[in-house]
């Protein structure tokens, strides 16, 4: 716009121009993000940008005079949609697949019109009190015991981080005042999310206190390891005080042995928390309930429903049974936010770092409620489906090793080959920019990772990855004969 109608429009913002504008606007909005959900296999999955293009193609100052929606809404689809990866997309196969469902979509935004801070009771009882309830529903599903008390987080980083901090005020409650022993150590699979390390990093424990537990064939802790760990350690003058246990890793998605976890932690009164970030989802199946067994004697776990529970980013829901401790960690209630209110009331700032607390409840409430338990077991039972699926044509194909188990929706394969081939596999996979695939590491060895976890992703779909893989491999393998 030039500099003239800039300044016009400026004038123009009235309360009553300004709804105007944005009700008009906002169909709009409602209308692309319906038509995005719907048919966002039009778009490819990875942009074609180079880093850095996007900056240099916009303003590098704020506009002295406001715009109007639609200037704001003509340079989002010129210039920030061409830039998106999108996670949306139905062939979106790379770290864990997500979907930022309709109704999610709904609720979040109900919940940024509202703009409430949960951070008192006082302050948004009904921020409050739906998360309790909602976290409540996700907790029978799951089963996890009536005691376990939920609080929402962003995500499962922020939640572990608050895991071992209330762990740490377990085992030293002088921690408060005095700052944290330098002997405190903290055990886990040394397939764990990064995440443990980094809560042992911010809270003082350091990742030398850190002990990555080897893992069997499976991929799982080793539990004879892990014991033999803390007692070395005690006899050095360490304090064990944490054990991390995970339920669906990050690369392999595999399940350490909780209830024999659960056994060594009661044995040496140490705190268990339960990363089931990805695959806690998957107990709301009867027939995978199974891989929350003793979670219910964990003091804390994080499932979180914007992974496999069709709820758009972020979303990390906490489960304590120990919440006195989790609030003796964390409560300090300056004279400004002190309040008085009945017993029941919940205020959550006392439950973690944050003061601010967004509504995030309310789109968890819209997802549950729109989809029910049987719409989401459906499509859960289908991802697993589809595969296992794919891991027997890959165990078909000599050409190609499944290097891992698939105990849920996420296969680890590799081309027959030196690693070397595989990074140039997954590399022109991905600049088809139809798929976008993730690898990892195994036993020294890089691995490509096909991960089913976004709602509008077909069986059609991970047959049409599992072609480009054969075709590309076809390709790559008659190029390294030659």
């Amino acid at each position: 716009m030039a500099e003239c109608s800039r300044k016009e429009w400026s004038g123009k913002n009235s309360m009553k121009t300004s709804m105007e504008d944005f009700r008009r606007t906002a169909y709009q909005v409602v209308d692309w993000i319906a038509d995005y959900l719907e048919n966002s296999r039009q778009y490819p999955v990875l942009p074609s940008l180079k880093p850095g293009e996007l900056m240099d193609k916009l303003p590098d100052k704020a506009p002295d005079y406001g715009e109007p929606f639609s200037a704001i809404l003509e340079d989002f689809y010129r210039l920030i949609l061409p830039a998106v990866t999108h996670w949306n997309h139905p062939r979106f196969m790379a770290y864990f697949a997500i979907s930022g469902s309709a109704p999610g979509v709904l609720g979040e935004m109900l919940a940024a019109a509202l703009n409430a801070n949960g951070m008192l009771w006082k302050t948004s009882p009904a921020g409050t009190e739906l998360e309790a309830v909602v976290l409540g529903w996700l907790r029978q599903w799951i089963g996890l015991p009536e005691d376990f008390f939920g609080i929402i987080y962003d995500t499962a980083s922020v939640s572990t981080f608050h895991a071992i901090a209330a762990a740490r005020e377990m085992a030293d409650p002088e921690v408060r005042e005095c700052g944290a022993s330098p002997n405190l150590t903290l055990y886990t699979s040394e397939q764990a999310h990064s995440s443990v390390e980094k809560g042992a990093i911010a809270l003082g424990i350091g990742r030398r206190n850190v002990r990555k537990i080897p893992v069997d064939a499976e991929f799982q802790m080793r539990t004879d390891v892990l014991e033999s760990a803390i007692r070395e350690d005690m006899q050095l003058g360490k304090r064990p005080f944490c054990i991390v246990a995970t339920v669906g890793t990050t690369s392999t998605t595999s399940v350490d042995p909780v209830a024999t976890i659960a056994d060594i932690t009661e044995r040496y009164n140490l705190w268990l928390h339960i990363d089931a970030a990805y695959a806690g989802a998957a107990a709301i199946l009867p027939e995978y309930r199974h891989i929350l067994a003793g979670a219910e004697r964990a003091h804390s776990l994080v499932t979180n429903p914007h992974k496999w529970l069709l709820t758009p980013t972020d979303l990390s829901a906490f489960y304590t049974r120990r919440p006195d401790i989790l609030r003796r960690t964390f409560s300090l209630v300056p004279e400004y936010l002190h309040t008085e209110e009945a017993a029941r009331a919940i205020n959550y700032m006392d439950y973690g770092i944050q003061l601010g607390r967004r509504f995030r409840a309310l789109k968890l409430w819209f997802v549950l409620r729109y989809f029910g338990r049987e719409g989401i077991s459906q499509i859960l039972r289908s991802h697993i489906q589809w595969a296992q699926e794919l891991a027997t044509a890959i165990d078909n194909d000599a050409r190609f090793e499944r290097v891992a188990p698939v105990p849920f929706s996420v296969v680890c394969f590799r081309l027959n080959g030196s690693d070397e081939l595989n990074r140039r596999l997954l590399q022109e996979v991905n600049a088809t920019r139809k798929v976008f695939l993730s690898h990892t590491i195994l036993n020294g060895r890089f691995v490509l990772r096909v991960a089913i976890g976004n709602m509008g992703t077909t069986r059609e779909d991970v047959q049409q990855v599992w072609d480009l893989l054969q075709t590309t491999a076809d390709r790559l393998c008659s190029a390294s004969a030659v």
